[in-house]
């Protein structure tokens, strides 16, 4: 595990809501979540981004066992592993968004740089 947050779930399910949240991420580039969800998921897609940076079929059967739809790990290695290729780090950014209406959670975006 990555983090040391709970999020209100068990085990199971943390670890189901980071897949989900890292698939929908490196789909669209950019998700609004609540900040500390998008601080969890933060490293998670950090490490699929560097995984990507090396094209070998280990790492690209190491994305596919967390990554749950095969086309965002296509995605994943075709055109965003290149993008980062020079870059050594760093690849998303999470900016606090403000309070929710109903609950007042602390919202934010993270999106790929």
């Amino acid at each position: 595990m990555f983090g040391t947050r709970k999020l209100g779930r068990t085990s199971d399910q943390r670890r189901a809501m980071l897949r989900a949240m890292t698939t929908y991420l490196l789909e669209k580039g950019k998700i609004e979540t609540t900040f500390y969800r998008a601080k969890e998921v933060q490293p998670v897609v950090e490490k699929m981004i560097t995984l990507a940076k090396t094209n070998t079929l280990a790492s690209r059967r190491k994305a596919l066992a967390y990554v749950t739809k095969e086309d965002v790990v296509h995605k994943l290695f075709t055109e965003i592993g290149p993008k980062y290729a020079e870059r050594s780090g760093g690849y998303t950014r999470v900016i606090r968004t403000g309070p929710r209406k109903g609950d007042a959670a602390e919202m934010a975006v993270i999106e790929l740089v």
